[in-house]
């Protein structure tokens, strides 16, 4: 009997064993992994250096809004380089017009790892600073300044959007010949690399001309007393008198000169070519003539003008947007190069072709601005306003500059005959 009890015992066994098989277990359940998080934006830092404090402030603070609005509308695109997204940075700093506080914040932008600058405002911080980053391979490039050394030191990442004196001189001093048609002309400069370069360029251009130029008179970029000077000058009896230098000194000269009673015609360059000048100046501001290596700020487009305005609550002075076009054009050159390394865009930067609020602008060689625009402003009702936009060689009103991208454009008046005002400037 026990064969038959074993056999009986394995048929249960293997029995439950088959009933245990054939049971289904639910399937696990799934697994829910949480969506990647999204990929976080790189911090792009861009320099700007202007003067911040000081006499010029209000100009140095203008280049700054323009670079800021900049910056405002890139991040607000969603721009993405190298597949990341990005969020730009300025780094705004304050070199006071002052050359060597201008080399001292130029490295602290470098030490802040920034990618690219824009400024400085005056020619004479700028080209000593633009050594500094050359030597840490940062292209920078200035809304306004206007010395041809800056960009005659052959340095490859140093660019401005502005024209040079050595083209805003001649336009200036052509248009006083032109108008006022001066026999006996005095020239006094700040003794910055500014001022003195620019009061140069008129005095060869002048002479060229075949007007007389007083012996040079010199101040600095503080004088506040002009009295000694005017009175050497009075005394000479010139019929024009330029002077090189910004609006801070430019104002108490003018107004100095007026209660000295000298009835010449009054000239300045772009630091002096604002609304500031009739502050500083009062009357004696009335119909002087001043030039600007740019287009006016009328003139400049639209989205620029509205943008400018909307954020800050007015109007932009001089130079904000070509500070602005500044900024945007080291962004571009990024994207072109889809890289933030200065060393892969600066190629694209060099070979740009970008339209912004002060027009095309493509680089030469050298990092000047191709057929840069000259402005020649006169001053009426506390207002600077423009009288004539020189641009390839030709001379136009505001409204056939604007007419330019027209289909059918007026032809304009050559640059030996310049576009007049509806008379000379008055002597007062």
């Amino acid at each position: 009997m026990r064969p038959t009890i074993k056999l009986v015992s394995v048929s249960v066994a293997a029995a439950v064993l088959m009933m245990g098989c054939g049971k289904e277990e639910p399937p696990p359940a799934p697994v829910v992994q949480a969506p990647p998080p999204p990929p976080q934006p790189m911090i792009v830092k861009i320099g700007h250096v202007a003067p911040l404090t000081g006499g010029i402030a209000h100009l140095g603070k203008d280049n700054e809004n323009g670079a800021r609005l900049a910056i405002d509308e890139a991040n607000a695109a969603g721009i993405q380089i190298g597949g990341k997204p990005v969020t730009f940075e300025i780094v705004a700093e304050d070199d006071q017009s002052d050359p060597k506080v201008g080399n001292t914040v130029a490295q602290k932008l470098v030490d802040a790892k920034v990618v690219g600058i824009v400024g400085h405002l005056n020619s004479g911080t700028t080209i000593p600073a633009s050594a500094i980053y050359n030597q840490a391979g940062l292209p920078m490039i200035s809304g306004s300044a206007t010395n041809p050394a800056l960009t005659e030191q052959g340095f490859a990442g140093v660019f401005r959007v502005v024209g040079r004196d050595d083209q805003q001189g001649p336009a200036v001093a052509n248009y006083l010949v032109a108008t006022a048609k001066p026999k006996t002309v005095a020239i006094i400069d700040d003794a910055t690399a500014y001022g003195e370069g620019l009061a140069n360029e008129v005095e060869k251009t002048l002479k060229a001309a075949g007007v007389k130029v007083l012996p040079r008179e010199k101040g600095t970029d503080k004088t506040a007393d002009w009295k000694a000077v005017l009175t050497k000058i009075k005394g000479k009896k010139p019929d024009a008198v330029f002077y090189g230098g910004m609006d801070a000194t430019g104002g108490p000269l003018l107004k100095q000169a007026r209660e000295l009673k000298i009835g010449a015609v009054f000239s300045f360059g772009d630091g002096a070519c604002t609304d500031k000048m009739a502050e500083l100046a009062g009357e004696a501001a009335e119909g002087l003539v001043c030039s600007q290596a740019g287009i006016p700020v009328q003139a400049a487009g639209a989205k620029f003008v509205e943008g400018y305005k909307a954020k800050y609550n007015i109007d932009p002075i001089l130079y904000a947007p070509f500070t602005y076009d500044s900024v945007k054009l080291l962004i571009a050159a990024m994207q072109k190069a889809d890289s933030i390394d200065p060393a892969a865009y600066l190629p694209a930067l060099k070979a740009i072709d970008y339209t912004g609020a002060s027009g095309n602008i493509q680089f030469d060689e050298k990092g000047d601005r191709k057929d840069a625009e000259m402005t020649i402003f006169t001053l009426t009702a506390g207002k600077i306003t423009p009288l004539a936009i020189i641009k390839g060689g030709k001379s136009l009103t505001l409204d056939e500059y604007a007419a330019l991208s027209a289909p059918a454009a007026p032809e304009a008046a050559t640059a030996a005959e310049p576009a007049k005002p509806a008379e000379a400037p008055a002597k007062q």
